[in-house]
């Protein structure tokens, strides 16, 4: 898969083999060490800022719905819908270097990793790159979750995006990809498994449909909701798969009162925080932070 502007190899093969990949799980050492249990955190000091948020936040739920409305069609296969759902998340990460950094996001991120630069456009691009250079594994590695919190503050929010490992919990949804298993059965029992797999796939977009309005609940419009309304929200969105079955969960999760509540002069990386732990202990046993 190529963007329109960047060759995506570029972010596996480099000279300096920074994102080289020995097994389809190795990874940037150098980013591990910056970037885990972090989050980006961009301050909200004016509407204008607050519209941008919510914006970004309708966003999400429409690639939401979007994924949804193909779980539902019986005749469009796991591997089909979460290829798109890939694509619309890359296209999202690259707007956003694009946006922060321009055309050159790569040597900006590069510097920052080299440490030849300490501002927070590079400490994000970064951050950014490193999602992006992860979202291209993210369905091809079993038993790797990607982990989204989205919270919000009174003065900020934060996104934080993190790969986990581990045993997730039993609250999950899970459906089964047709392309992914049934290879070793009989031609009626394949039919019956494929049948299943579509149902499952249903299922999966009735859960989806019901949680979905926990986005539009923790960032609502600030035209129409007052600012003590929207002082605090959040949720969190993990998917995974582990070989045949993939795995979601799409929860409200509350914000810390006491974190973030002073204001932020510009956007930069900050820890991850109590939210994401709570986060790993609720829905993980044994949790890994990949990044």
């Amino acid at each position: 898969m190529r963007t329109s502007s960047v060759d995506t190899e570029q972010f596996m093969q480099t000279d300096d083999q920074r994102y080289v990949m020995t097994d389809g799980s190795d990874r940037l050492k150098t980013t591990a060490d910056t970037l885990r249990n972090q989050a980006v955190r961009i301050p909200l000091p004016d509407g204008a800022a607050e519209q941008t948020c919510y914006e970004s936040m309708q966003r999400i739920a429409g690639a939401c719905e979007r994924k949804i409305e193909l779980l539902a069609d019986p005749d469009v296969p796991v591997t089909e819908v979460y290829e798109d759902g890939l694509k619309n998340t890359q296209q999202r990460f690259e707007h956003r270097l694009q946006q922060l950094a321009g055309e050159d996001y790569y040597d900006v991120a590069i510097a920052y990793l080299d440490g030849d630069r300490e501002d927070w456009i590079g400490a994000l691009a970064a951050y950014y790159l490193e999602c992006y250079y992860r979202l291209q594994e993210r369905y091809t590695v079993d038993e790797q979750f990607s982990v989204l919190v989205i919270l919000r503050y009174p003065t900020s929010f934060t996104v934080n995006l993190s790969f986990l490992t581990g045993n997730i919990s039993e609250g999950v949804v899970r459906y089964e990809s047709a392309k992914h298993g049934g290879a070793d059965l009989d031609a009626r029992s394949r039919e019956q498994y494929y049948a299943d797999c579509q149902y499952s796939q249903k299922l999966a977009a009735d859960y989806l449909r019901e949680q979905i309005g926990c986005i539009t609940d923790a960032f609502p419009d600030p035209d129409t909701t007052s600012f003590e309304q929207r002082r605090y929200g959040g949720f969190v969105h993990i998917a995974g798969r582990t070989g045949s079955t993939f795995m979601e969960i799409l929860e409200s999760l509350t914000a810390d009162p006491d974190r973030s509540d002073t204001d932020a002069p510009s956007p930069g990386l900050v820890p991850g925080g109590p939210e994401f732990e709570r986060v790993k202990q609720r829905y993980f046993r044994d949790a890994q932070v990949v990044i």
